[in-house]
């Protein structure tokens, strides 16, 4: 795997794990009672941002390693794949 590839792949699953994590723990300025003049109810109260950063980090290199694992290690290999393919 080429260091392109590789740092493509990093960015693909930290931005999918952001996504997952985002809605973890959000209380909106409605449940919590006190809404800031000028946003919605149901704009959060604490977004926590940097931990759920942490927390994609976290989850796209382990992501990452089993990829790459799988990769390097030649588990699935592209003859694998063209043999899944019903017309050749």
């Amino acid at each position: 795997m080429s260091i392109t590839s590789a740092m493509a792949l990093f960015a693909v699953l930290w931005f999918l794990c952001m996504l997952l994590v985002l809605p973890f723990g959000v209380r909106s300025q409605g449940e919590a009672g006190e809404i800031a003049p000028g946003t919605p109810s149901g704009a959060p109260e604490k977004a926590m941002i940097g931990k759920k950063m942490r927390w994609a980090t976290i989850g796209a290199v382990v992501g990452w390693l089993a990829v790459y694992g799988v990769i390097e290690g030649r588990v699935i290999t592209q003859e694998d794949i063209r043999a899944l393919q019903p017309f050749d």
